[in-house]
């Protein structure tokens, strides 16, 4: 197919060329990797977009994705690479099938890799050299299993000539191992081999939505067996005082019984005594 282009005037007499148009760049949806190896890989993938997609919800101008392609060179869709999670400020918050940089107009800002036996020395060398090159400005690394880390949580940030430094793991008083997101504001926290987010403005640990409503139901479960607890107890506590006031009105009755009996006794006695006869002589 040709197309004609206007090159310029000359003697009031437009100068047309023909040039061919160059076949539109294809950039797929997928690279056909799997996502994940293994429940150990997919599960905390999974819960770390789930839960930073939820965490992020009321802001407009920040992106979550998790193993989406990003192209970071215009016209070579070869420069690709799939993050397990990553996040970038200032874009708009919308559904994406892949992530262009240069029509984006950000790279990420935190990476997340999941590693695992196969994908270790990409994740520890090849994808840092990349982040870094790229200018992501927090790498982080977690291996689910404990197998190919040492420890299982690495963190790495961007200093100001451009290259990547250790970040320094603190230990909690729990034990637990945390690195902190100054991008995110949150902190990556490794208890008993476990990854989670947590809030440190808030002092909670960030949960996806789905956990959410379970501890909504958990929690309104609760609260029902509770309030039912409170009024069996106040029932039961009703009852005892209706038993205690039917025990004072039986002892009651039975006092005056025995105080009817006694006036009847002595009124007999008088009579027996107005007679002439002596009541306790009386067999």
């Amino acid at each position: 197919m040709e197309s004609k282009i206007y090159l310029g005037r000359e003697n009031n007499n437009m100068q047309l060329a023909t040039a061919p148009i160059e076949d539109e760049i294809d950039y797929p949806d997928t690279d056909g990797e799997l996502i994940a190896e293994s429940d150990f890989q997919r599960d905390p993938l999974t819960y770390l977009v789930e839960a930073l997609k939820y965490y992020f919800k009321d802001k407009s101008n920040v992106y979550v994705s998790g193993d989406l392609l990003i192209y970071y060179e215009e016209g070579n869709p070869k420069a690709s690479v799939a993050p397990d999670v990553f996040i970038v400020f200032g874009v708009p918050k919308h559904q994406r099938g892949i992530y262009k940089t240069w029509e984006e107009g950000k790279i990420p800002d935190v990476v997340i890799e999941i590693t695992s036996h196969s994908t270790r020395k990409k994740d520890q060398v090849d994808k840092a050299k990349l982040y870094q090159r790229l200018g992501v400005q927090e790498y982080f690394q977690y291996d689910p299993t404990g197998d190919y880390l040492r420890p299982a949580l690495h963190g790495q940030m961007l200093d100001e000539n451009g290259n990547y430094q250790e970040m320094s793991l603190e230990r909690m008083e729990n034990g637990a191992l945390a690195l902190t997101s100054f991008r995110m504001g949150l902190q990556l926290r490794l208890e008993n081999g476990i990854l989670r987010m947590f809030d440190p403005k808030h002092k909670e640990y960030r949960v996806t939505y789905s956990e959410e409503v379970e501890a909504r139901k958990i929690a309104e479960k609760k609260t029902k067996l509770e309030q039912q607890r409170r009024r069996w107890a106040q029932q039961q506590a009703k009852l005892s005082q209706l038993e205690a006031e039917q025990a004072q009105i039986e002892a009651e009755q039975e006092r005056q019984q025995k105080e009817l009996a006694h006036a009847k006794a002595e009124k007999l006695a008088e009579r027996l005594r107005a007679l002439g006869i002596n009541p306790y002589e009386i067999d």
